[in-house]
C-alpha cells in the first residue's frame, strides 16, 4: 500500500503550523506539538531533519523556538516529502538505472510514468501559504456558523 509516512506526516504539520503565522515569527516546538498533536518523541528527530533541510531555522533558548527557512509560498509539499522520504517513486520499474526487462512493450510503466507525472505536479503546485489560507479560511467559516448557530 502506498501511503506517507507518519514522520512526513508530522513535518507537514510542523511547516504548516508556522506557515499559518507572520513571516519570521518563531513558535516553539512545545506549543507546535499541542496544536498539531505531536508526540513530542518524533518532533526533535522532525525538527533536526527539517532544520538540516533548510526548512526550518531553529532558536535555542527562552526566545527560541521555529520559524520557517524562507516564505511559506516558496515551500511546497513536494519538498518537505522528499525531503524527508527521499524522491518519489511510484515503481521500481521507473528507475532509470534499473533496466526493465518489459521496457517498451510494458502498458503498465506507461501508466505509472503519466500518473507519477500527475502526482508530482499536484505535490510541486501546493505551496504551503495556500495550504495554511485554506485551513484559516475553514477556521473563519466554522467560528461564524458556530456564532452564527448560537444566536437566540
Amino acid at each position: 500500500m502506498f501511503r506517507v509516512n507518519r514522520q512526513t506526516d508530522y513535518a507537514i504539520r510542523v511547516i504548516l503550523v508556522l506557515a499559518r503565522q507572520p513571516l519570521g515569527t518563531r513558535l516553539s516546538s512545545s506549543e507546535i506539538g499541542k496544536e498539531m498533536l505531536i508526540p513530542a518523541a518524533f518532533l526533535s528527530r522532525i525538527v533536526a531533519q527539517l532544520a538540516q533541510s533548510n526548512l526550518v531555522h531553529t532558536f535555542p533558548g527562552r526566545e527560541g523556538g521555529l520559524q520557517l527557512a524562507r516564505p511559506a509560498e516558496d515551500i511546497t509539499l513536494r519538498d518537505v516529502m522528499e525531503r524527508m522520504e527521499g524522491p518519489f517513486l511510484l515503481s521500481e520499474c521507473m528507475l532509470e538505472e534499473q533496466a526493465c526487462p518489459f521496457e517498451g512493450t510494458c502498458p503498465v510503466q506507461t501508466r505509472w510514468n503519466r500518473l507519477q507525472k500527475v502526482i508530482l505536479d499536484e505535490l510541486s503546485n501546493t505551496k504551503f501559504s495556500e495550504l495554511a489560507q485554506e485551513v484559516d479560511t475553514k477556521q473563519a467559516i466554522d467560528s461564524m456558523i458556530t456564532n452564527f448557530t448560537s444566536v437566540p
